[in-house]
């Protein structure tokens, strides 16, 4: 048997293994585990009081439809009181874009501390790039700029998701809305050369340990360098149930058990809408606002802080999106929790209210 014919057999015997690998595992590595009632040492309760009177038909019903709908954990407040756990809460994993929403706060409680000043601009603060540097119109963004996706820098950027790119110099910043990475790679790092503190350290030393996250360490933020820019891209590994803690500081005004930890007038500001209308979905200090005032934190695949204030419900959901070749298996085939999801979701929830 010739070398060709051993490789092209060995080849075929690969690609078996990872289809029946793939359909054993399909249900959990795509679609998310079943859900299931988390276990006591899981559970919030230890923390929050759980609501009582609710109709447990109804809210079957709404955790019937997420199982479906393939998420990995759902976690639902009502009122600052815990409604529903489901799934594996307290399983760490990329949150992707929600990590804006979170550097977004780090930047309310720096502004507050007197460490950074958002209406410096790039010029002024000595920020540049490389292949390109960045241009002298591009130097007059200032940081509130790039907390609002409004920079008008149109730079490659390390892992950049978001489709086509203006042509650079196209607009001046503060003069158009464009979702770009390059933006909020920057803004992260930024923070860091401003604080002299890397995102985790700022995020576990001013949210989460007074919040009593009980998963998130400093190493759960994780940095990825590339020839596109000077600005790494950056990840925040996080549980559900520490997401829903930092929710509920949205809820709270920003205070944790009577003291403020995220500046009251910061959230307010970060929740006005300074791209879009009131008809459309709109954007503040990288947090999205819906026409019917919903404000979420979402990031691929279905990662959602979905805060719904008229009703006083807060959901965070969580869909395992893998690392590495699982990650490459979930981009391919995996399945998506979107907003519509969330929308059915809610009103699930609300239907079950005493």
């Amino acid at each position: 048997m010739n070398k060709w014919v051993k490789r092209v057999l060995l080849l075929s015997a690969v690609s078996l293994l990872l289809v029946a690998g793939c359909s054993i595992t399909h249900h959990k590595l795509l679609k998310g585990p079943n859900l299931t009632e988390v276990s006591a040492d899981q559970s919030l309760t230890n923390d929050f009081k759980r609501v009582s009177g609710w109709n447990e038909a109804k809210l079957q019903s709404a955790f019937d439809y997420m199982d479906e709908a393939g998420t990995t954990s759902v976690i639902v407040f009502h009122k600052g009181q815990l409604v529903a756990e489901w799934g594996e809460t307290d399983k760490v994993s990329s949150i992707h874009s929600v990590r804006k929403s979170i550097v977004s706060a780090l930047y309310g409680i720096a502004v507050e501390k007197g460490l950074i000043d958002i209406n410096k601009t790039l010029g002024e603060l000595g920020i540049d790039d490389e292949n390109p540097k960045l241009t002298n119109q591009e130097k007059q963004a200032r940081l509130e700029d790039l907390l609002t996706a409004r920079s008008g820098i149109y730079h490659p950027s390390i892992k950049n998701d978001n489709g086509p790119t203006p042509a650079p110099g196209s607009h001046p910043p503060n003069t158009h809305f464009f979702y770009n990475n390059w933006s909020f790679n920057a803004v992260g790092i930024i923070f860091e050369q401003l604080t002299s503190m890397k995102l985790g350290e700022a995020f576990e030393a001013w949210i989460a340990k007074p919040t009593g996250m009980q998963d998130f360490n400093v190493e759960d933020v994780r940095y990825y360098e590339g020839k596109e820019s000077v600005f790494p891209a950056y990840r925040f590994y996080m549980s559900g149930r520490d997401l829903a803690r930092f929710g509920l500081l949205y809820t709270q005004g920003g205070q944790w058990n009577g003291k403020q930890i995220i500046p009251a007038a910061w959230i307010t500001r970060s929740l006005s809408r300074f791209s879009g209308s009131p008809k459309e979905v709109s954007y503040g200090y990288m947090w999205w606002i819906m026409p019917s005032g919903i404000y979420m934190a979402t990031g691929t695949g279905g990662q959602k802080i979905w805060i719904d204030p008229a009703n006083e419900i807060m959901i965070v959901n969580r869909v395992d999106t893998g690392d590495g070749f699982r990650r490459g298996l979930w981009w391919k085939w995996g399945v998506r929790v979107n907003n519509s999801n969330m929308r059915e979701l809610n009103r699930l929830i609300l239907a079950a209210k005493p």
